[in-house]
């Protein structure tokens, strides 16, 4: 599913598949799986925040972090593409308090939905902050 919808998205330059369910805007994060080191693109909701971007790793309340997740957070570096706009980014993985206080006051502010995916998950979910690299 994940590749249909990156080709979409690509093949439109985000006119489809650029928001998912909610009010949330979608990007396509590509990064190095952290075995193979193929790279990956996933289609991933995004917050904007203070020139970067947030990516959350609910998938949906799954139990697990998703694997986009589990690849982003094996690297520093990874590539964004916003409807036609692609660009590097740095990346680093929100913990404890920083990653609380954006839980709290960004992610649930923007998308309450994310509280329920995180009861039903069982699991603290991650957060993400990338950083567009000059």
């Amino acid at each position: 599913m994940n590749r249909l919808m990156s080709a979409l998205y690509r093949r439109t330059n985000g006119k489809l598949g650029s928001w998912a369910n909610g009010p949330l805007p979608v990007m396509l994060l590509t990064v190095p799986g952290r075995k193979s080191g193929v790279e990956r693109t996933a289609p991933v909701c995004y917050i904007e925040r203070d020139g970067g971007y947030l990516v959350i790793g609910s998938a949906g309340g799954y139990s697990e972090d998703p694997q986009w997740f589990k690849n982003l957070a094996a690297t520093d570096r990874a590539r964004i593409r916003i409807k036609s706009s692609e660009s590097e980014v740095g990346v680093h993985i929100a913990v404890g308090e920083e990653r609380d206080a954006l839980w709290r006051d960004v992610v649930i502010v923007e998308s309450p939905g994310f509280l329920d995916y995180e009861r039903k998950s069982g699991r603290t979910i991650p957060i993400a902050v990338l950083t567009p690299q000059k």
